[in-house]
């Protein structure tokens, strides 16, 4: 094969410092747009970035050349440095961050998840979506959180 063809999704999840919900609903689309932007110049492909008052979720195809701690370091570094342009307040994200490989039959599922993360959170807290990325599975891997997208719960059980 002459071409290389890359699919790299990997679904990364991270918070404001203290999960202080900064991030008001008015602000939200600009802070999304401005996350996929910065993703854009880097030459990543934000197939889907939003969230909620206290966290973020983007859904990225990293490509062949960035490592997730890359990619989620220039997230993080420029959208909070936009966020202090736009605020009195000190805005800042926690430290570490949540990161899944998404295989390319889920990318729809999770891109949903993520644009309905209003509806999701009448439901969980973030805290308790947080416990749930991390719970392993029987099988000892991660499963990701669209597992519970359009009420399917955790690996498929009716909540």
């Amino acid at each position: 094969m002459a071409n290389s063809y890359v699919s790299n999704h990997v679904h990364v999840v991270f918070s404001t410092k203290q999960r202080i919900k900064m991030i008001h609903q008015e602000i939200q689309p600009q802070l999304w747009g401005y996350m996929a932007g910065i993703a854009r110049n880097h030459g990543i492909a934000a197939v889907a970035i939003g969230g909620t008052e206290d966290h973020a979720h983007a859904l990225l195809d990293l490509g062949p050349i960035f490592g997730i701690a890359k990619a989620v370091q220039l997230l993080k570094a420029n959208s909070s440095r936009w966020m202090n342009e736009q605020r009195k307040s000190r805005f800042e994200w926690q430290e570490g961050y949540f990161a899944s490989s998404i295989s390319r039959s889920q990318v729809r599922i999770v891109r949903q998840y993520i644009a309905n993360q209003k509806e999701h959170h009448r439901k969980f807290g973030s805290a308790q979506e947080f416990e749930l990325l991390l719970k392993p599975t029987p099988r000892h891997s991660r499963v990701c959180v669209s597992t519970m997208a359009y009420g399917r719960g955790w690996l498929g059980i009716a909540m």
